[in-house]
């Protein structure tokens, strides 16, 4: 059974209606199926299964407490970016030695919580990084763990702004300088140089890019290897695609782990892979209801009372979600542009949609469990939405709606 189906005209995710989550907790809504969160990671897990592996969840996918503690249950490791994630994972229950720092402006404070914490790994995008990281392991008497990200100009064939392996892009270091860089580090005392990082983009469908940037890294272990340098893992980044529509293809998860294998070959290398969105993307939906329906000329609109505050993919990215209602009843359909009540034409959440639908109608923005909550904001003082998920027939709210008041509580008038 699909995490999210129809059961009698009624948009469903296992047993519960959605239609009776949004009664209960008011919309904008977001709900996710606790049960497809865990059967995307299993689905690394026995990919895997035959390598040395530790598959370390993208936080920034999403990072609401209930979805790590329910990836920390399975053992799960966690790709942080931030203190603050760092801090989300160890509440959610997350072993500090499955962690690894990704990211390319660390600052001193974060670099020495997480030498505090304990973590696996530091993902180190340059040589500035690595000696700041190693000044700041020698004041704390302690050596840190580093695998250094290596940009290996791949071509991620993804949308500009989520592609991360071309030498265009802030990340990582160059291929053509990664060998001097990696005797820098062999030189630091409060340096253990352990493995090697790449992350070429994100929702990447095919497996070429893949193909190409693993065996770069290969060609680099060995290089590394014939001087001295012997790595522990290779870290083959996140970026694993889903289906938005009908037409889009999802990453083959089994071919991709073999294509990743078939390139390390026999070599003693732990495999590190960072899904999120794979992960959490199709196990979450956006339940929003509509305000009005208005007309200017040939144009039809659905005033929902989600925004692009709530879910700016559409707005940033020009990023396309399946849109439907949450009800099935019979009424005349329409192609509408739906779209928010924020003062910005940007604001629409699908455009030429055709729907069947009222005011005060429910409908549902599909694949909404990565960069969707997490990317939203307080724009024009608007809450933000409450969270709930759903496992079998049970449902558990994850997050309170935010209340107004609190969104200024921070803020001072002057004297």
């Amino acid at each position: 059974m699909k995490p999210f189906h129809r059961q009698s005209g009624s948009l469903m995710s296992d047993q519960v209606r959605c239609s009776d989550l949004a009664e209960e907790f008011g919309t904008p809504l977001y709900v996710y199926n606790r049960r497809a969160i865990e059967q995307a990671w299993q689905e690394f897990a026995t990919a895997l299964q035959d390598s040395s592996h530790l598959i370390c969840y993208a936080v920034k996918a999403n990072s609401n407490l209930a979805i790590l503690d329910t990836l920390a249950r399975l053992g799960s490791g966690f790709d942080i970016v931030s203190l603050g994630e760092l801090k989300r994972v160890l509440a959610a229950g997350g072993k500090p030695e499955k962690i690894v720092f990704s990211g390319v402006g660390k600052n001193t404070r974060e670099m020495a919580a997480a030498l505090e914490a304990g973590i696996r790994c530091f993902n180190v995008e340059s040589v500035s990084e690595l000696e700041r990281l190693a000044e700041v392991a020698s004041a704390h008497g302690v050596t840190a763990p580093v695998s250094l990200r290596i940009n290996p100009d791949v071509d991620a064939q993804t949308h500009p702004y989520i592609s991360t392996g071309l030498k265009e892009n802030k990340f990582g270091i160059n291929m053509g300088d990664a060998l001097q860089a990696y005797r820098r580090a062999q030189e630091l005392s409060s340096i253990d140089v352990q493995g090697i990082d790449c992350h070429i983009g994100s929702q990447l469908t095919t497996l070429e890019p893949y193909a190409d940037a693993v065996a770069l890294l290969v060609g680099m272990i060995d290089t590394l290897s014939a001087e001295g340098i012997h790595l522990s893992h290779i870290d083959v980044g996140g970026g694993q695609g889903i289906r938005y529509s009908a037409d889009d293809e999802s990453l083959d998860v089994q071919a991709w782990a073999r294509c990743v294998q078939s390139a390390i070959g026999e070599r003693d290398l732990q495999i590190l892979v960072e899904p999120g969105r794979y992960i959490v993307g199709q196990a979450g939906i956006l339940m929003t209801r509509v305000e009005y329906l208005k007309s200017n000329e040939d144009r039809h609109f659905a005033v929902v009372d989600a925004a692009m505050n709530d879910l700016i993919r559409p707005a940033l990215y020009s990023a396309w979600q399946e849109i439907e209602e949450v009800e099935t009843l019979e009424r005349e359909a329409r192609v509408y542009d739906v779209v928010g009540p924020i003062c910005e034409s940007a604001d629409f959440l699908g455009k030429q949609r055709t729907l069947s639908i009222a005011e005060n109608d429910l409908l549902c923005v599909r694949s909404s469990g990565a960069y969707a909550f997490v990317m939203s904001s307080n724009y024009n003082t608007r809450p933000r939405a409450a969270e709930v998920m759903v496992e079998g027939e049970k449902f558990f709210l994850v997050r309170s709606r935010e209340e107004t008041e609190a969104l200024f509580a921070q803020e001072f008038l002057l004297p």
